[in-house]
């Protein structure tokens, strides 16, 4: 007697969930927040829309959903609920059809550009779990409380959702991203919950061909821990490591961050990037650390001020700020010069306050920051059109903060059909959003600054064990749509203790 044969679909074979995820999902340094009415509209019309457009093409609606149009229904509903609410600074364009016509929803929201993803994470395998940190404990049930089991025979298999198979198939099998840089939260070197080598040893099974430059590794450096500055010459050597990562806001007693110019940490962590010859750094900056991780006294660290200041200093080095300094509690709007409170402002404050101009050595990094604005078109529209403007096109580089928010090809998807509307351009001067300029930010510019050739990186990616794994994968796909970041405030508060 023969095999059953596997339904194609594992993953929400009754497709509950939509391809663009519109969840309270965090990156564990900000609160969850509650959905605005206008997303929860989105979800209904969405879902309902689906569900039309799967019958109208005589397809399930799971195979309707995993299709290009079914993130088109969603993006397309995501316009109606916002305009419905005043919000028509921004939009998705793609036009009617895309939801029902996959040429069409190809059309605009296809691949076409290269995508070098600079902030991506995963925590280390499941069989390392068996040594209990404060790390492994929080993560380990926030997993479990998504009813997540992808490996449901071996003892951590629940830690999958999150471990470098997952982060394999969410970042490069499920989505168009064709390079990335794999970095760290925020903890001591003893508490991470992915290693250096850990995340070497994922590098060694994506970049499997000799010379492949798929996926690069941060150096973990955090100035104000003891040994960390020491330790640099020791991660550059054993790690072969192509930035390195910081925290302003982060130290040992979470009441003393530090300005990157400042006598007592900032200038001898440059100094010390400077002799390296790793002259790149990506520094969180907004999104203000939960305490534990920051105590009240700290929050101000999570300002841009002093941005400006050492990026003219050492004007050799690269500085990538990573959420662009976003703050998730300051809605974005119109830069108003002098006065920035917090957020991207305070970024392009201070740029404006050094005289760097565009196109300097001042990097905005998209982060987290795409993911929670794309549902908001007015504060996208702001934000991208203010970071063009002020920083230059040259100058705002892809990230997504994934795993934490699953695949990030609704978030590509997203930005892909953005567009600023003509309004807010004439209002504000902000620059309409070229094809040439998205495939900037896409990854052209963070290419040039780590040393990629993006055509070289392109035909390696498709050629490479991961490229072939993937162009056999797409006739066939089964995404996840899934999100693994706490959800609730009690999974943010667990996590957030969990290393400190």
């Amino acid at each position: 007697m023969s095999k059953q044969a596997r339904p194609r679909f594992q993953n929400d074979p009754d497709g509950e969930r939509l391809p663009v995820k519109l969840d309270a999902t965090t990156n564990g340094e900000y609160l969850p927040r509650p959905l605005a009415e206008h997303t929860l509209k989105t979800i209904r019309m969405a879902s309902e829309q689906a569900g039309d457009n799967a019958r109208r093409l005589g397809q399930g609606r799971r195979e309707f959903l995993v299709s290009l149009s079914g993130a088109a229904t969603c993006l397309l509903a995501m316009n109606k609920a916002a305009a419905a609410v005043g919000q028509t600074g921004g939009l998705f364009e793609l036009p009617d059809e895309a939801a029902f016509e996959v040429a069409a929803a190809d059309e605009s929201i296809g691949k076409k550009e290269f995508i070098f993803d600079i902030q991506t994470h995963h925590f280390n395998p499941p069989d390392s779990w068996s040594n209990t940190t404060p790390w492994s404990e929080a993560i380990r049930q926030t997993a479990a409380n998504t009813g997540c089991n992808v490996l449901p025979d071996e003892e951590f298999g629940y830690m999958s959702c999150s471990d470098a198979r997952a982060f394999v198939r969410e970042i490069f099998l499920d989505s168009d991203t064709d390079a990335g840089v794999l970095t760290y939260v925020p903890t001591s070197e003893e508490k991470m919950p992915l290693s250096h080598a850990e995340a070497q040893a994922t590098q060694q099974i994506v970049n499997a061909m000799p010379g492949g430059q798929r996926l690069l590794l941060h150096g973990r450096v955090i100035p104000n821990l003891p040994g960390d500055l020491e330790r640099m010459d020791e991660l550059q050597a054993q790690f072969d490591v192509a930035g390195w990562k910081t925290y302003t806001q982060y130290g040992e007693t979470h009441d003393s961050g530090w300005w990157l110019n400042d006598d007592g940490h900032g200038r001898a962590f440059l100094e010390k990037v400077r002799a390296s010859g790793v002259k790149t750094i990506s520094c969180h900056k907004g999104l203000p650390l939960p305490f534990p991780m920051m105590g009240e006294g700290n929050l101000d660290y999570r300002f841009c001020h002093d941005v400006g200041p050492a990026a003219k200093e050492f004007s050799d080095i690269d500085f990538i700020i990573f959420h662009s300094g976003y703050d998730p509690d300051m809605a974005e709007g119109p830069f108003e010069p002098g006065k920035p409170k917090s957020g991207t402002d305070s970024l392009v404050q201070s740029v404006l306050d050094s005289e760097l101009g565009t196109g300097s050595n001042v990097y905005a990094e998209l982060g987290s920051t795409w993911q929670m604005v794309m549902r908001e078109p007015d504060q996208a529209a702001h934000l991208i059109g203010k970071l063009l403007k002020y920083l230059g096109e040259d100058n705002v580089l892809w990230g997504t903060d994934c795993l934490f928010y699953g695949s990030p090809q609704d978030q590509i998807q997203a930005f892909r059909s953005f567009q600023i509307s003509d309004e807010f351009q004439d209002r504000f001067g902000y620059p309409r959003i070229s094809d040439a300029v998205r495939a900037k930010v896409f990854g052209l510019s963070a290419a040039r600054i780590y040393g990629i050739e993006p055509e070289r990186a392109t035909r390696a990616a498709q050629a490479d064990a991961v490229g072939r794994a993937r162009a056999q994968y797409l006739a066939e796909a089964d995404p996840t749509f899934r999100s693994y970041g706490p959800k609730t405030r009690r999974e943010f508060f667990q996590l957030a203790k969990a290393g400190h």
